[in-house]
Order: C-alpha cells, then sequence, then structure tokens
C-alpha cells in the first residue's frame, strides 16, 4: 500500500472530554462533561479554528456553547470511547498506540501500606507526610511550610493509580527527588502495589500563599508490556517525535526524539517548529496544562481560557500543514472542571482529524476504542498493526 502521509501529528489536548462515556456511571462519573461545563462557565468558547474544523459537530444534538455547528466543516469528526479498565493518562495513550489496559491497576484512597512508606522513608532518609489522597495544590498549601522547616516528603495519591512525592525544590533538590521516585517505581511496578505512575512534584516558593508547582514533574510510568504501534514506526526507521509527558508515558519505548515542556504553550510552540522540519512519521504532542492546572484544580473559566490559547495557536499551526500532512486532536480522558471531586471523569473524547488534501470530510463512525488512532498511523505507514485497533484511514478522502 502507498503511504498516503508523509507526516502524521497527534496532539492530545489532556482531559479534554466532550461529555459522559456509555460506563460513566461504573466510575460514579454520570454527568460530567468536560468540554460542556467548561463552555458553560466561560459563556460560551470563543474557539474559532477548532469551530472551523467541527468540533460541535462530533455531537449536534447538544452543541458546545460558543461553538456552532458548521455546515462545511474542515475535518472529519467523531467521538472515541475508551476500552481501558482506567481513565488517566498512561491508560489512555497506552489505548490510543495500541495497548489497552483491561487489568485494573491498584489505587490507594486510605493511603499506602506502611511497608513500602517505611523502605521509602529508610531509603531517603526522610519522614513521609500525609500518606492519604490530596490535591496536589492543596497539599503543598497546607504542609509545605512544615516541610521547609524539616524536609520531610510530601507523599499522596489520588483517585488514579499513582503515588506522588512533592518536594520543595530547595529542601530537596531535583535529584535527590528523581532517585526517591525512581526508588519508588522499582518498588510498586509489580504486586502487591502495581501503579501505573509515580510522579516527582517539585515546587517552589517562601510560604503557602506562594508555592507554586514547577514544570520539573516526572512522571515514572510503567513499562509497556508489550510493543505498541509507536515500537512499529521505530522498527521501521521511521520517525517517532514525542512532545510534553509522552516520552514519561512510554518510558521512552518507541520513541526517537522527545522534548519536555513548561506550558501548553511552550509544546504548541515546539509542535509549530516541528512542522518546519522536513521527518517521515509521527509527532505525539501531550498538552498537560488542562489537567495539572485546571481541571483537577476545579477551575471551569480558567480551562476555558487555556483552550481558547490553544485554539489561537493552532490559528499559526493548520497553515503550515502540507498536503501530505495528516492532523488528529483528541484528548486522554475527561477531567470536569464544572464536576465533583477532582479526580478524572469518564467521558468520551473528542477526535478532530484535517488535512489540507483533503476533497471530502464529514462524520466519521464513533470509534469503539482510543485503538483506532494507532491502528490509523500504523496502516498509513504500512508497518506492523497493534493488535487493538481498527482503522479509520480508508474513510479519509
Amino acid at each position: 500500500m502507498t503511504k498516503r502521509f508523509k507526516r502524521i501529528h497527534i496532539i492530545v489536548l489532556d482531559s479534554v472530554g466532550i461529555g459522559e462515556a456509555t460506563d460513566a456511571a461504573n466510575y460514579n462519573d454520570e454527568g460530567c462533561d468536560t468540554l460542556g461545563h467548561t463552555a458553560e462557565a466561560m459563556n460560551g468558547l470563543n474557539v474559532p479554528n477548532l469551530t472551523k474544523l467541527g468540533l460541535s459537530n462530533i455531537r449536534p444534538e447538544r452543541p458546545i456553547q460558543g461553538v456552532p455547528i458548521q455546515e462545511q466543516p474542515l475535518a472529519y469528526y467523531t467521538k472515541m470511547h475508551e476500552v481501558s479498565a482506567g481513565k488517566d493518562s498512561m491508560d489512555g495513550h497506552w489505548e490510543m498506540m495500541g495497548l489497552p489496559v483491561r487489568t485494573p491497576l491498584h489505587t490507594f484512597p486510605n493511603g499506602f501500606p506502611d511497608e513500602l512508606i517505611q523502605k521509602i522513608e529508610s531509603f531517603s532518609g526522610r519522614k513521609v507526610l500525609w500518606n492519604k489522597p490530596a490535591s496536589g495544590t492543596e497539599i503543598i498549601q497546607k504542609l509545605g511550610e512544615r516541610q521547609l522547616k524539616t524536609g520531610e516528603l510530601i507523599v499522596y495519591t489520588s483517585g488514579d493509580s499513582v503515588l506522588q512525592i512533592a518536594a520543595h525544590e530547595h529542601v530537596i533538590p531535583l535529584e535527590e527527588l528523581y532517585k526517591i521516585c525512581e526508588y519508588a517505581r522499582k518498588l510498586t511496578i509489580d504486586e502487591p502495589y502495581h501503579l501505573g505512575r509515580v510522579i516527582a512534584r517539585p515546587y517552589v516558593g517562601n510560604s503557602a500563599d506562594t508555592f507554586e508547582r514547577t514544570a520539573n514533574r516526572r512522571d515514572l510510568t510503567l513499562v509497556p508490556p508489550e510493543k505498541t504501534a509507536l515500537n512499529f514506526l521505530d522498527d521501521a526507521g521511521l520517525d517517532t517525535l514525542a512532545v510534553g509527558k509522552i516520552n514519561d508515558i512510554f518510558s521512552g519505548k518507541g520513541i526517537k526524539e522527545g522534548w519536555h515542556t513548561v506550558s501548553n504553550e511552550d509544546g504548541m510552540e515546539r509542535f509549530i517548529s516541528l512542522l518546519d522540519r522536513d521527518f517521515h512519521g509521527l509527532s505525539f504532542t501531550n498538552l498537560v496544562d488542562f489537567d495539572a492546572k485546571y481541571g483537577h484544580r476545579r477551575e471551569p473559566v480558567l480551562f476555558g481560557k487555556a483552550l481558547e490559547a490553544f485554539d489561537r495557536q493552532l490559528g499559526e499551526a493548520l497553515p503550515k500543514l502540507k498536503k501530505d500532512d495528516l492532523l488528529m486532536i483528541t484528548a486522554d480522558h475527561g477531567n470536569d472542571p464544572g464536576f465533583r471531586g477532582t479526580d478524572h471523569t469518564r467521558e468520551f473524547v473528542p477526535l478532530l482529524v484535517y488535512s489540507p488534501s483533503f476533497s471530502a470530510v464529514g462524520a466519521l463512525p464513533v470509534r469503539q476504542t482510543f485503538a483506532d488512532l494507532g491502528a490509523t498511523v500504523a496502516d498509513n505507514f504500512a508497518v506492523e498493526m497493534p493488535k487493538t485497533g481498527e482503522s479509520f484511514l480508508s474513510f479519509l478522502n
């Protein structure tokens, strides 16, 4: 088969769901709607580029406020349903690349067992504080001033399968924090813990009022147990370029080059720079601010402003796309800033598929798994197909 597109670009708007999934009740997430509630809080979103691509066409029965349905959208549009057991970033991204996480990872709503905490304390030479679920920003406001005095480790979790360690950069240097997290990662790969991620959460500031998390976050995920579409591309000698936390999520497996970013804006600037680069393969970008800064903190107006800022940079990127480029914009889960709690929400995710070469556009069938994304990429480049996922390449004209 002839490779139709020389370059495929995936942009993941981290946590930008488009309404409750069919199994939302299993997660106590009935009524969640990240895009809908964000748009309502903004009294309408001003996202002209996403509008032109057909964002509201994905759900014409309930258009997103401020985003009119397009009679002639520029992109193919649909939504995707997750089949992975969890609803965090690792599950969503692995599934996109053809490797759903079918067995639920462990969560620790009552904190981690004493045995694990004692090992972390013994290795680090530092006492552990908290060891319960918490909002990351609230916990540093609550315990950060104490950490400044004592040098203890702030350990917390969430509704996801994650162990997070918050540390002031001037009290616990980054390299020390990373080593502690790497040790915790080794302890929690297998049973009885089997955790999805260990996250280093550094912050700076002089008091509870001024503490602020930095961009030096590191996600230590499980290594994918099988090859993904990224591996198949890499094995075939194609480029696999990762922007944002993509490299961390896949533990570097199947990735040729990766760049950490400090913000959505920085991520989009890197993506836009890649459009000026002559490469053959996949660019894969994650924009995490929606999730980390606004979704978990339940800040719908700031979430909406971040979407509008992304849309402005998308306006810079679209004219740079060539006829042999394919752009796919999607998300990895929901994190409704207008919903109860502080955790991710089980939602459909949007999918907008655009190329300047398209002669016809319209609705794609609803995708029953995120893995259709990776299958389409593998199909285009004529590499080994992932075990899960159905290509929609033949729908694109």
